[in-house]
């Protein structure tokens, strides 16, 4: 299969097959002896997976060391269990930061209404 209709049916573009080939997401396609990628049909199955894996909050390293230890054979459910609680605790502290920024921002509204605008210089008269 061409590098465009692996993107197609993987719904990304020819550029984020090409990243994901050098970034070792996709395994090195095959060469035609005109240079021309061919991938099998896996490699479609394997960029939804690398997606899903984003979506969830994994960085691209991460997906990347993920699929290589499936590619392994040895992975499991019990093996690669810490790789999401690696997610769930680092969505875990951005949740934290964000409660703790948005807490700050609804102080500073707070003190707009009551007259104390931080968004203005302080005018002294």
């Amino acid at each position: 299969m061409k590098i465009g209709e692996v993107a197609r049916q993987a719904g990304v573009s020819v550029d984020t097959v090409r990243f994901y080939e050098r970034r070792g997401v996709l395994l090195a396609a095959r060469r035609r002896p005109s240079g021309y990628r061919i991938f099998d049909a896996t490699a479609v199955e394997r960029i939804r997976m690398a997606k899903g894996l984003q979506e969830l909050g994994f960085t691209l390293e991460e997906v990347a060391d993920a699929l290589a230890a499936h590619d392994g054979g040895g992975a499991t459910c019990d093996s690669e269990r810490w790789r999401l609680e690696a997610v769930v605790d680092r969505l875990d502290a951005k949740i934290a930061e964000l409660a703790r920024v948005r807490g700050a921002a609804v102080e500073s509204l707070e003190d707009c209404l009551a007259g104390r605008c931080r968004l203005t210089p302080s005018r002294t008269t």
